[in-house]
């Protein structure tokens, strides 16, 4: 097992690489590590010990970054909603100025990011499988709505009261993961584009919710 020489809470530069990054390389490490083995043979697999082989890390460096298994978990699920939620954002942005063409792009590219990594749909596959993974997707579903509803009010004429909007968008995010889930389970014989075709239409229907809660608050 390989033991890195630098301590944590040195600042200088080892090897031509300063210290926070290799901090940051350790990080990466581990994350690679668990996303392996959560892969491989679910949340069980993933234990402290399992992760370091894998990283090839000693133990102290697990700690240098988490407190135990469950906040690797509950870690490795913050940062990849955090970079799907950009993904999304920016397929959005990039996309023809209508609001057809924003929520269909922000659909894709919510399955292009599951399925650019095969691991990754194991995250949302195991979301279920602990407890830090349960709370951890609760919290994952309420941030994808909170950028859905920030991202609907910046398209939308008239943008509906924000717990409204919010509340909206929850029910929709919420629905949306569990129906990706059951396709990646095989439950549902579609393809890719049917299926963000659909989610898009759901998403849109959020949006007309929210364009009517609008309108009636503005009566």
């Amino acid at each position: 097992m390989r033991e890195d020489s630098d301590d944590a809470a040195t600042t200088r530069v080892y090897g031509g690489v300063a210290a926070e990054e290799r901090r940051s390389r350790r990080r990466s490490a581990l994350f690679d590590a668990a996303l392996d083995l959560l892969a491989e043979a679910g949340a069980p697999a993933v234990t402290k010990r399992a992760v370091c082989v894998r990283a090839r890390l000693n133990d102290r460096y697990f700690y240098e970054q988490f407190t135990d298994r469950d906040a690797l978990l509950t870690a490795l699920v913050e940062e990849h909603t955090a970079l799907g939620i950009v993904a999304v954002v920016t397929a959005t942005h990039d996309a023809e100025p209508d609001v057809h063409s924003q929520v269909r792009a922000a659909a894709d590219a919510a399955l292009g990011f599951l399925l650019a990594d095969p691991r990754r749909s194991a995250l949302l596959l195991n979301a279920q499988s602990t407890e830090a993974m349960q709370a951890a997707r609760l919290s994952t579903q309420h941030a994808i709505a909170r950028a859905m509803s920030a991202v609907g009010r910046e398209i939308l004429a008239q943008p509906a009261d924000a717990l409204d909007a919010d509340m909206i968008a929850y029910s929709v995010v919420s629905g949306a993961l569990e129906l990706v889930a059951a396709w990646m389970r095989g439950e549902f014989d579609t393809t890719r584009e049917h299926l963000a075709d659909l989610i898009a239409r759901l998403l849109l229907t959020s949006d007309n919710a929210q364009h009517v809660t609008a309108t009636k608050s503005a009566t």
